[in-house]
């Protein structure tokens, strides 16, 4: 073990500790809840609050429960020290995996870590590479397997987030945030930022679009006619619906939500998203989190007053955990996550 790797790793432990420490004292809460429509009643009490589960993180990102309600477990990702954090109500927070997402032996940038987590349709985690520029999943042995780590032989940028669509297939992103220079590096093989699609079975690559400059955070709607995709430009901060075709692949996309008139008067962009049972997305933007429903009528937005990155439902489904910044979050809400 090196004395750098040593030092990375009393770090961890200390910052493990002292966000597990919190959970002794009082209920800590942050942000507010900004109210657009009425509508937004019959998702988020008009008394919901913004809970501090844990911080002292670098940047979180990638939340995602595994399990069920009791023995399940929160996963999210801290990208700039290379590693995934697991939760639960009982034990707090521990170190689950580091390094996530780059495993070289130089030094690569301020990001190198896994960024977005989801699952496959057996259940296993996959995770959305950046220093490594790969889809990967962990094997139920505990080891990795790469998915996918390029497109008509070059190489991906940096795989940022990922949804299963529910015959198997995996979505997903690929801007530039992960290379050390992002779009300016030399080591960068692509010269656009595509969506993509892994099949089930054969692992083959099919490139769905390059219309998004900065593709981010993604999602379907429940009956998964629709792939909604956040754009994380401050030149145009948007979110996109898509078409989804029989075959899988995408149709002419559609702008369902434009925020560029936030970029700089509220923390943060376009970034991850979910969406719950009922159709509303539940969307990452400046100033918190937005909450459209399926027709992009913005209802309302949770702020948490910093650059929030991700959200997604767990517990029994009626729980949104929210990464921002150094934090990781939960708030209850009155509907349940899409399945």
């Amino acid at each position: 073990m090196s004395f750098r790797f040593f030092l990375c790793s009393l770090a961890l432990l200390m910052m493990t500790g002292s966000t597990n420490a919190q959970h002794a004292g009082p209920v800590r809460t942050i942000g507010s809840i900004e109210r657009l429509q009425p509508e937004l009643d019959s998702v988020l009490s008009p008394d919901a609050r913004l809970e501090v589960v844990a911080d002292g993180f670098t940047w979180t990102e990638g939340p995602l429960w595994m399990g069920d309600t009791t023995s399940g477990y929160l996963l999210f990702t801290d990208i700039p020290r290379n590693s995934i954090f697991s939760w639960t109500k009982a034990h707090g927070i521990s170190l689950f995996m580091q390094p996530s997402g780059y495993t070289g032996v130089t030094y690569y940038g301020l990001e190198p870590g896994a960024n977005g987590l989801l699952k496959d349709s057996d259940g296993n985690l996959v995770m959305c590479e950046h220093g490594d520029r790969r889809v990967s999943v962990l094997t139920p042995g505990g080891g990795k397997r790469t998915l996918a780590d390029h497109y008509q032989g070059k190489r991906f940028n940096s795989p940022n987030d990922g949804v299963l669509k529910s015959n198997g297939d995996i979505y997903f992103t690929d801007p530039p945030y992960g290379l050390p220079m992002r779009e300016n590096d030399p080591r960068r093989e692509m010269d656009f930022c595509g969506v993509y699609r892994i099949s089930k079975g054969t692992n083959a690559v099919t490139l769905l679009t390059t219309e998004l400059e900065r593709p981010n955070g993604i999602g379907f709607s429940p009956d998964e006619k629709t792939l909604y995709v956040a754009q994380s430009d401050p030149k145009r901060a948007i979110w996109m619906a898509f078409p989804v075709k029989s075959d899988g692949t995408l149709g002419t996309g559609k702008l369902f939500y434009d925020a560029t008139d936030q970029v700089g008067k509220q923390p943060g962009l376009p970034d991850g998203l979910s969406v719950d049972q009922q159709g509303n997305v539940w969307a990452s933007g400046p100033g918190g989190i937005y909450i459209f429903n399926g027709q992009g009528k913005l209802l309302g937005r949770i702020l948490t007053g910093e650059r929030t990155s991700n959200c997604c439902f767990g517990e029994d489904g009626s729980t949104l955990f929210i990464t921002a910044d150094s934090y990781l979050c939960r708030i209850s809400i009155k509907t349940k996550g899409n399945p």
